[in-house]
């Protein structure tokens, strides 16, 4: 199925059943085209057995990417777009695990370095669970005036400190929601003046089992109040990490924030190693009962 090329979302949704028959699947939703190559090379690394880029015909694709993914002429330069997109692929291909993310953004989960994200998919399977939960970590680069969209994947740079989770509020009654949490650090933190009150926590369900009316919400949870919890009752599960250049990036572009921003810089940024040991011995991703 690699290699394949739909001109619109209907195209490729017709074909959809077969085409994602077999998980895992990645679906990459291209905002811009700021480090698209990178993203896809990234996840077909993880061994996803379809990576599915959706992006506008306009955006460059090199070709010996474009001949190990699926590629989806359909844009979603707004977040209200990849929602509904990521929905309709959802709906057409139930029984699958997905995972989903933009590019600038690349998936780390324990020990990826020497196993697949099928064989952990396959350990979280046994463990009951459907879904996992996924932090997104931001990065940036350590000087705006060389980089100024602050996207450079040679010079990295990350917060080691400054995470944290509050109690999820069940809306009607007021009561903390079992196992749930709302998490918060990095750049949305630290930039919470210029960052939308709904668009401040860093927690994302990012891989997760399909299946018929399953839906992503627009704070990038579901309607499946399961499928929203960090851990099963009886102990911890597996999680994993987004590193994501995408706050950093939209911090830069907009208007309203790029000029009060000189460096994102603070005494607590370190380098990123590309490595999922840093982001274990940081906190920010838990192995569980998977050694």
């Amino acid at each position: 199925m690699a290699g394949q090329h739909y001109p619109s979302l209907d195209a490729f949704l017709k074909m959809a059943p077969k085409i994602l028959a077999k998980g895992p699947v990645a679906v990459i939703l291209v905002e811009d085209e700021t480090e698209v190559a990178s993203t896809l090379r990234h996840h077909l690394d993880c061994k996803f057995k379809v990576v599915l880029a959706v992006m506008p015909d306009a955006f460059d694709l090199p070709a010996d990417v474009a001949r190990q993914v699926v590629r989806v002429n359909h844009a979603v330069t707004r977040p209200e777009l990849a929602q509904a997109a990521l929905n309709r692929i959802i709906k057409s291909a139930p029984g699958v695990w997905m995972y989903y993310c933009f590019n600038g953004e690349y998936l780390f989960y324990p020990f990826c370095e020497t196993r697949s994200v099928g064989e952990m998919l396959a350990f979280h399977t046994e463990e009951r669970r459907d879904a996992m939960l996924c932090y997104v970590v931001d990065l940036y680069a350590d000087d705006l005036s060389e980089t100024p969209n602050a996207v450079s994947l040679e010079r990295a740079h990350m917060d080691r400190t400054g995470y944290y989770a509050l109690a999820r509020p069940d809306p009607v009654t007021g009561h903390p929601k079992e196992r749930q949490l709302d998490f918060f650090g990095g750049l949305r933190w630290r930039y919470e003046e210029h960052i939308p009150e709904a668009s401040r926590k860093i927690d994302r369900i990012g891989l997760f089992l399909t299946k018929p009316g399953l839906e992503l919400r627009s704070d990038h949870t579901f309607n499946d109040e399961e499928y929203n919890t960090y851990a099963c009752p009886w102990h911890n599960n597996l999680t994993a990490a987004i590193c994501s250049f995408r706050t950093a990036k939209a911090l830069k572009a907009n208007p309203g924030s790029a000029f009060d921003i000189q460096s994102f810089k603070w005494h607590n940024t370190t380098s990123f190693e590309w490595h999922s040991r840093q982001l274990l011995d940081l906190g920010l991703m838990e192995p569980g009962q998977w050694f």
